[in-house]
């Protein structure tokens, strides 16, 4: 794991560390990821926190995936569309959804999130990286 040292055109995912879907999204990313591009933060975490209040968001985030490139933030469905951009495989062409307004993708988005712990449950801690991925993770 490293400090929140941000290079030029370093993506960063913000997620909840303690939701089942939200990690399994992330392992998702990860297995699609072209040539490591993303690095993950936990939204409990002291790198994740930083990023949330820099950018003036919600003091939580848990509600919401935050994705930021080059100091430009994407969150809910926006965050979700952009990231598909750079997964391997057919991910890009699920951005077709954009031609929905965003205010329609969000709301999805928000009663999703609503529910993912009821569905899908939650942990007790944040997920813990594997060792070959702790380069990926900010803490």
């Amino acid at each position: 794991m490293k400090k929140l040292i941000v290079s030029e055109g370093t993506k960063i995912i913000i997620f909840d560390g303690v939701c089942n879907f939200c990690n399994w999204a992330v392992n998702f990313i990860i297995k699609r990821d072209k040539g490591n591009i993303f690095i993950f933060a936990a939204s409990q975490s002291r790198a994740g926190q930083e990023i949330i209040h820099k950018h003036k968001l919600d003091a939580k985030g848990y509600e919401t995936i935050i994705l930021t490139i080059d100091g430009d933030i994407f969150v809910k469905s926006e965050a979700v569309l952009e990231i598909f951009k750079y997964l391997k495989g057919g991910w890009k062409y699920l951005r077709i959804l954009k031609i929905f307004p965003r205010i329609f993708r969000d709301r999805g988005y928000t009663v999703f999130a609503k529910f993912r712990y009821k569905i899908f449950g939650k942990r007790d801690t944040c997920m813990v990286p594997m060792d070959e991925l702790k380069n990926r993770f900010l803490i």
